[in-house]
């Protein structure tokens, strides 16, 4: 192999491994930073949480202010975990669009806005919806292309179709063997009945 062929297996993507584990950084990231975010408000007291959502006046602040905390932390579990990732999807998305429009569209863009920085160390600005995007971004990547084989929705999807969750080549093989099996026997019959004995 030449040199031009060993550096291009490594600099155009998909690199030379297997594809359905990009899930798993993904997953890490997503479900880390969605639980990190609702236990915070946990850690903090919910109360402070649920006081910021009465002081933007948003409707029914405490049951509102509990259902974001539990979205975040049982959704970002089950991100972790690879379980369940398109029902788990459904109410994060829908918390990270109501900050986005409620909270940190004002903001603009960036979630990082350096504005000074002196001897007490870096000072920045109210954070935009970049992360937001960035989370639904990742949560979308994972309901199109699969939380991967080393999750739960993995599992589940090896327990209850066997042969669709084989990789490509060895159901190729089975579906073929299949096939033959099915068709040696008529074949057999079919020249019986055309040649006399």
């Amino acid at each position: 192999m030449n040199l031009l062929a060993r550096v291009s297996r490594l600099t155009i993507s998909p690199l030379p491994a297997p594809t359905a584990r990009y899930a798993i950084p993904l997953r890490l990231i997503v479900g880390f930073g969605l639980l990190q975010h609702g236990y915070a408000k946990l850690a903090r007291g919910p109360d402070d949480f649920i006081n910021i959502l009465h002081a933007m006046g948003v409707p029914a602040a405490f049951l509102l202010g509990w259902t974001t905390i539990m979205i975040e932390i049982i959704g970002g579990f089950l991100i972790l975990l690879g379980a369940l990732v398109p029902l788990a999807t459904i109410p994060m998305a829908i918390v990270l669009l109501v900050a986005i429009f409620t909270v940190h569209l004002p903001n603009g863009f960036s979630s990082i806005k350096l504005q000074s920085f002196d001897a007490a160390g870096a000072h920045f600005g109210q954070p935009g919806y970049e992360t937001n995007l960035l989370y639904l971004a990742g949560l979308i990547a994972l309901c199109l292309g699969g939380a991967g084989p080393l999750s739960v929705d993995g599992l589940l999807r090896r327990l209850i179709n066997p042969v669709s969750s084989l990789k490509p080549l060895t159901r190729e093989r089975l579906l073929r063997s299949r096939h033959r099996s099915c068709r040696a026997p008529r074949a057999a019959s079919l020249r019986e009945s055309i040649m006399p004995t």
